[in-house]
């Protein structure tokens, strides 16, 4: 594909999708349009004779990860319950308070169902697909950051864009060190449930709109 047209695509999926889902008249289910992406994604992934499928899945760095992403993440969760204690004391594990079967069901499915799916579109995809209009990895994981920040204006608060964007960098680095789609989605899905099970979650969720 020419880099025009790789250009072309990158606009495609990555603004205009995000901004028609924002300005959209009608309410739209989020996590069909995510999966559609996501299996698109897949599709180009898996016809691409230079990408290896094993990215994918690959589960074998996550052990040898483990020790640093607990470490970041007990850290960055310590700070984020802190900073809710803080400024909005009421919101401090409320979903777990007022809804603990829901709450208990997001916890099985956002992993599956959003947090790998994203993987697949913001990192295995974006990454390798446009690599060639991308300077070096390190430009790379900002774009993938951004990218994935972007698409969260679909919950209209800037919380959730600041928040992804550094998220963001985190989950395309550690798949970029790892090669390990499941290990960087294990992350991702750790820092989502938390944000759930916090109190977080109304800035991510809002009725028509998807699990982050």
């Amino acid at each position: 594909m020419s880099r025009a047209a790789l250009c072309i695509e990158f606009l495609l999926l990555f603004v205009a999708i995000p901004l028609g889902y924002r300005f959209s008249p009608r309410p739209i289910p989020a996590l069909p349009v995510l999966w559609l992406a996501a299996l698109y994604c897949y599709w180009r992934l898996r016809r691409d004779a230079s990408f290896s499928s094993d990215l994918l899945w690959n589960p074998r760095p996550a052990l040898a990860q483990l020790p640093s992403i607990l470490i970041c993440f007990l850290i960055v969760a310590a700070v984020v319950w802190l900073a809710v204690r803080l400024i909005a004391p009421e919101l401090l594990f409320s979903f777990v308070r007022t809804r603990p079967v829901l709450w208990a069901l997001v916890m099985i499915l956002y992993p599956v169902l959003s947090a790998y799916p994203q993987g697949i579109i913001y990192r295995s995809f974006l990454i390798h697909r446009y690599a060639s209009l991308l300077p070096s990895g390190l430009a790379a994981i900002l774009v993938s950051a951004a990218a994935f920040a972007f698409m969260h204006i679909i919950f209209r608060n800037p919380l959730a864009v600041a928040l992804t964007f550094f998220g963001g960098l985190l989950f395309a680095w550690r798949y970029s060190i790892t090669g390990s789609l499941f290990t960087s989605s294990l992350e991702h899905a750790l820092y989502g449930c938390w944000l759930f099970t916090i109190g977080l979650g109304q800035y991510f969720y809002h009725g028509r709109i998807a699990l982050k």
